[in-house]
């Protein structure tokens, strides 16, 4: 099948992934909330790349590595789910998008990039996407992986923006120190509650 044919379905399945809540969605709008939108966008550039780079090495091979090893799955959830309860402790603890002491930083691209190699729903989506759109043995292996990447990539983006953008509005409209702290303790009961997601 060309690869033409496949962008509308690979669109809306990486649509699907992008926009529904996980980790890095409740990231994007907890680190919106506490920290303003434009300090958030390294960790919006942070998940585009990191996820984009994760396609790439899993259609190269390293899903099938993935695949052989079983712990690996529940190792990455509990490392995964550590970092996330860890962050929602930073939201929670935010003074709001004009704070700025060591523990209010949001995280960095780097940071973000290297989450997604313990965050379960992004290897949930990749290792899904990623068989889904490759055809086994093909000669376009790579063109294929590389649309994938391109197209999660220009999902991933705006979706993330989406989501931090309403963080940072919610926290604008409630602008006394009280109400943003609730902002902040309400982003990061989201969080954690992607956590108790990971799990059922």
């Amino acid at each position: 099948m060309p690869l033409s044919s496949q962008l509308l379905p690979m669109f809306l399945f990486a649509l699907a992934g992008a926009l529904t809540p996980g980790p890095n969605n409740m990231i994007s709008a907890g680190s919106g909330a506490a920290f303003g939108f434009r300090r958030t966008l390294p960790q919006i550039w942070g998940v585009t790349v990191g996820f984009a780079i994760m396609v790439v090495a899993i259609g190269m091979g390293l899903g099938t590595l993935f695949l052989a090893i079983p712990y690996m799955h529940q190792t990455l959830k509990i490392v995964g789910s550590l970092y996330l309860l860890y962050l929602a402790w930073k939201i929670a603890n935010a003074g709001g998008p004009g704070g700025g002491t060591a523990v209010e930083r949001p995280m960095t691209l780097l940071q973000s990039a290297l989450f997604q190699w313990v965050n379960p729903k992004a290897w949930t989506i990749a290792l899904s996407i990623v068989p889904a759109f490759t055809t086994v043995g093909g000669e376009h292996l790579f063109a294929e992986v590389a649309m994938i990447a391109l197209v999660s990539g220009v999902v991933t983006l705006p979706s993330l923006c989406l989501w931090a953008g309403f963080g940072a509005l919610l926290a604008r409209l409630l602008s006394t120190p009280r109400q943003q702290r609730l902002v902040n303790y309400a982003m990061a009961a989201l969080v954690a509650l992607s956590v108790v997601l990971l799990f059922l």
